[in-house]
């Protein structure tokens, strides 16, 4: 992302967690900053701009829309896991992963283009953004992770298909993808397996505007990254 010195980000998922750290190191770096969450009145970080947002209720998103014009950079965060295997977790809960993380996702980019195209100007060399969190777990795939690895799999693929699609159309597109983080959803994990995610986030943000395809934010990622061609 060239020439924007200050962007102004709508990150969704912005509550807690690792959404949270994107919307502080946005407003650190002279963004603006719309932080999405369902329940916008649990946001209490300084300096952002709480929006009601529910990425799989499509009605939702386009109020969003409606309240953040001016976006030129997209960060899609918020996602959900339920831990449903796929032959006997609830189809209930599979389905949820899809609609959240794959579907949600899409239908963020399907319905923010437009905002970001009218916010850019090819003239002076700037460009819009965004950035989609996936998860090593969109490569690796163990049984107890099934309906989340398969969401995460089907956001990899259409990160890398709209990539294509947008670069014409002055928007570049990258893909985060990263193991445990110390947050809520692994709370159960041990803490000597977790990474930061204010370290992540500034790893990711880095990447996002300096035009990286892909972005891997911790040790464990890049070992299963190096090892895909393998056996």
């Amino acid at each position: 992302m060239t020439n924007n010195e200050h962007p102004t980000a709508l990150v969704s998922g912005a509550n807690r967690g690792l959404g949270r750290r994107f919307a502080e190191q946005l407003v650190a770096r002279g963004a603006k900053v719309y932080a999405g969450a369902r329940r916008p009145e649990s946001i209490d970080l300084p300096g952002v701009i709480p929006v009601p947002l529910d990425i799989t209720d499509l009605g939702s998103i386009r109020r969003a829309v409606a309240l953040a014009g001016d976006v030129n950079v997209l960060v899609n965060n918020a996602g959900v896991s339920t831990r449903a295997g796929l032959l006997d977790g609830s189809l209930e809960d599979i389905r949820l992963e899809m609609d959240t993380n794959y579907f949600g996702t899409l239908s963020m980019i399907r319905e923010f283009v437009p905002v970001i195209e009218r916010n850019i100007d090819g003239d002076d060399g700037a460009s819009g953004a965004i950035l989609n969190v996936l998860s090593v777990l969109s490569w690796l795939h163990p049984a107890g992770s099934g309906a989340y690895s398969a969401a995460k799999a089907a956001a990899w693929a259409m990160t890398d298909a709209v990539r294509e699609e947008l670069a014409p159309r002055g928007i570049h597109v990258s893909g985060l993808h990263v193991g445990y983080m110390d947050t809520d959803m692994v709370s159960d994990v041990p803490a000597d397996l977790k990474t930061d995610p204010a370290v992540v986030a500034a790893l990711a943000l880095d990447g996002l505007f300096a035009g990286a395809p892909e972005i891997l934010g911790d040790e464990l990622t890049r070992t299963v990254k190096s090892q895909l061609s393998g056996s």
